[in-house]
């Protein structure tokens, strides 16, 4: 494929903000967008914006009394726009966008900051009832139903052990109402797999550096792959459709960036491309190409996944500073929104997708 064919990253609009950019999510049935940080005065801020002809432009400022971290629709059902957001303080919080950013629900959910969040079972999006995962400095991973305000299932460090801060969470093979996993990585390379059907850990590893992303392919189908990100330039892409009862799952391994790898995420119109954003300012454009065959038997008689390849599309860097955030248009084919340390939101345009 020649230059002229290729995708492109195209930086389409751009907008500065007076502070801290830490997520970013498109709000559904809306051409509308929503990002949330912090001030300089440690207040949390959720911001709704719109597009026009001269750009980014604020629809909306909400004040929070603790700076934000994390964000999620995810548990929000199609027609409402409830955001759920975890705090610097370990709050977790559900505002409705729709009504001054009223809050439906709060909790202490964690001691200490609250690092990422996932939600499932909203958008349509995966089977069961609407919850929420939580990670925190504390080391504990939580699952909320919103309508508890207990959490429904936990998994904490053992008495006596080491507490990791838990930097990443994700929720995974939703295909009925029955099955849901929680995938949560950590500071020291930890990975674990909890079975929320069996409530029991199905897999873990450690891939030796922190963990800084996480995502499955799908959320709502049978689990796929799953890619993880790292803070010393690699990333695994994990063929997790065949669990070998030692080994776990074949993968590969890829450190092109030489740069803190911050977040992967899915085109959400073909689950084999992604991105990945790193620490100097890049975003890459991956295509996952599957082995002929998928599954290889070991000495021992057990299956285990072949590790395909990747392709890279498209690299660009759109920034001086870290790309901490990026977020696919759901509705839009090659629309994205991102945010980085430079306190810049960037709507970006990736072109020509539908030919891979």
């Amino acid at each position: 494929m020649n230059t002229l064919s290729k995708s492109q990253i195209i930086i389409h609009r751009e907008k500065s903000v007076n502070y801290q950019l830490k997520d970013c999510q498109w709000i559904h049935n809306s051409a509308k967008f929503t990002a949330v940080g912090g001030k300089p005065n440690l207040k949390g801020v959720i911001n709704i914006y719109g597009l026009d002809d001269n750009g980014i432009q604020p629809v909306q400022e909400y004040e929070k009394s603790v700076a934000i971290e994390c964000a999620t629709f995810q548990s929000s059902s199609s027609n409402k726009r409830h955001l759920a957001v975890g705090n610097f303080e370990g709050g977790l919080e559900i505002v409705d966008l729709e009504y001054s950013a009223k809050s439906l629900y709060s909790v202490k959910a964690h001691q200490g900051l609250i690092y990422c969040i996932d939600g499932i079972g909203g958008l349509g999006i995966g089977c069961g009832a609407p919850e929420l995962v939580t990670g925190g400095k504390d080391g504990a991973v939580k699952i909320w139903d919103p309508r508890e305000k207990l959490p429904v299932a936990k998994m904490e460090t053992a008495v006596g052990a080491t507490k990791r801060d838990c930097w990443t969470v994700a929720f995974g093979n939703a295909y009925n109402s029955e099955e849901r996993i929680v995938c949560a990585g950590y500071d020291n390379g930890d990975i674990k797999m909890l079975d929320l059907r069996a409530m029991a850990l199905r897999w873990e590893t450690n891939v030796s550096n922190g963990v800084c992303s996480l995502e499955f392919d799908r959320r709502d189908i049978k689990m796929n792959k799953l890619i993880v990100t790292t803070i010393e330039s690699h990333f695994y892409v994990f063929d997790i459709k065949i669990q070998h009862p030692t080994k776990g799952f074949g993968y590969i391994k890829n450190n092109v960036h030489k740069h803190t790898i911050w977040t992967v995420r899915h085109l959400p119109q073909n689950r084999e491309m992604f991105t990945t954003t790193g620490g100097n300012g890049s975003i890459y454009l991956w295509k996952y190409i599957y082995p002929e065959d998928r599954y290889k038997t070991e000495s021992d008689g057990d299956k285990i996944t072949n590790p395909g390849k990747l392709q890279l599309i498209q690299n660009q860097l759109i920034s001086t500073q870290p790309i901490n955030n990026l977020r696919w248009c759901p509705s839009k084919l090659g629309l994205a929104l991102s945010t980085s340390f430079d306190q810049t939101i960037r709507l970006l345009i990736f072109t020509k997708l539908n030919l891979y």
